[in-house]
């Protein structure tokens, strides 16, 4: 049977027997050396950009972007303004749920092939992928920030979770990750936030804010750590330098 054309053979093969995630028992190793240069691994790439999109994703993600842009150019009168009133995005990475401010949110987008540096790529700088045309340094957020991997199950949102990737910009910066699970756009109260615990992530963190997500049934609110983006994107132009 042609490998390439198992669907389960084109989602997982490099995970368990590949060069990044697996233990490198592949045969086909001998012949491409790479995961990246096989062709199981090139169909897998055309497989999620030729995927139709999930059902009214474009127009949540249109809808959600409008309103931010919205909220940006039409401020509320300055005896109006809710001062103390933050609006962030919601994200998940492995089992850690985390918010960034929306105004630096500039585009969702579904996961594409990141295209590797000569001797630059490394565990936070992953390398190059395009965005509608445009090629854009691709991070890993995780690895910045210390996150374990996840080896047991993660409770989600939807029982049907895409990664996406976001991309961020500030003061003529871009940056893109990957995160594993999106929500969406949350308000909240600057009292809200909590000192956060004495963790890894902490350096990066301003605090922690509880969370829940409208009309879905978890056990407990949500704990959500608010990330500091200014720290972020210096740490970041420094370590990929």
């Amino acid at each position: 049977m042609n490998p390439i054309a198992t669907p389960l053979n084109i989602e997982r093969c490099w995970n368990f027997i590949g060069i990044e995630g697996g233990d490198r028992s592949c045969p086909q190793l001998a012949i491409y050396t790479h995961c990246r240069n096989c062709p199981v691994y090139s169909t897998a790439g055309r497989h999620l950009l030729e995927r139709p999109i999930p059902e009214d994703y474009r127009q949540e993600w249109t809808q959600l972007l409008a309103q931010s842009k919205a909220d940006e150019k039409s401020p509320m009168p300055s005896s109006a303004l809710p001062t103390t009133q933050m609006t962030v995005v919601i994200f998940r990475l492995q089992r850690e749920w985390l918010a960034l401010s929306a105004q630096i949110f500039k585009e969702i987008s579904p996961p594409s092939v990141i295209h590797t540096l000569p001797h630059r790529s490394n565990q936070i700088l992953r390398g190059l992928v395009s965005i509608r045309g445009e090629l854009l340094l691709c991070i890993s957020l995780s690895h910045l920030l210390n996150l374990e991997v996840a080896d047991t199950a993660v409770q989600t949102l939807s029982p049907v979770v895409y990664s996406r990737l976001v991309v961020l910009g500030k003061a003529g910066k871009t940056w893109v990750f990957a995160v594993d699970e999106l929500y969406g756009v949350h308000r909240f109260h600057r009292d809200e936030l909590q000192d956060a615990p004495k963790t890894l992530t902490q350096t990066y963190t301003k605090g922690l804010f509880h969370w829940q997500p409208n009309g879905k049934q978890i056990e407990r609110a949500q704990s959500v750590s608010y990330l500091d983006d200014e720290l972020l994107f210096t740490t970041l132009a420094r370590k990929v330098q």
